[in-house]
């Protein structure tokens, strides 16, 4: 454990004293977003537009963690085990990517529909079988959508086979 406190405390002093606008905590074996991290990155969260958290094992993130980083474009949450988002993921203004690929998501999470800069939603691997299909078609930044690798019901996958002004990969 303490070698994973380390690591983390590594990667964030090199985020803020370089002035990067990116912040990887992949691979940390994190449960969750050290609450800690939030204090630390106060000063610089506003230049942070791109968050990995993937491959750990975190069960929530925590509704600060979206309104800690106001500036964010891109967040990375694969291969963890989340099961929802906090709410307040629809207050990002800048948000254009996310990858919850490989979670145990078994219920879409109907907040991103709300954000509207979301370009690519990555959501394979997870265990959902209803998608909001046309929310997501009134979503007009939306161009990529991955639910491969997902119990999708048959009115599901029939309403994703349907054109859309998005890019579908649902069949494995």
């Amino acid at each position: 454990m303490a070698e994973a406190v380390a690591n983390v405390a590594r990667r964030i002093n090199a985020t803020m004293e370089e002035g990067k606008d990116s912040l990887d905590l992949s691979n940390c074996q994190l449960t969750s977003f050290p609450d800690g991290v939030f204090k630390l990155l106060r000063t610089v969260s506003d230049n942070i537009h791109v968050v990995s958290l993937a491959n750990n094992v975190m069960k929530a993130i925590s509704s600060k963690f979206f309104t800690t980083f106001t500036q964010l474009r891109e967040v990375d949450l694969q291969g963890n085990v989340l099961t929802k988002l906090p709410d307040t993921i629809a207050e990002t203004q800048h948000l254009t990517v996310i990858n919850l690929a490989n979670n145990s998501f078994s219920v879409f999470p109907d907040k991103l529909t709300e954000i509207a800069t979301l370009e690519r939603i990555n959501l394979e691997g997870n265990s959902i079988s209803e998608i909001p299909v046309e929310k997501l078609t009134d979503m007009a930044a939306l161009k990529w959508l991955n639910v491969k690798s997902n119990p999708l019901s048959s009115d599901t996958q029939n309403a994703l086979q349907s054109p859309h002004k998005f890019d579908v990969l649902s069949t494995d």
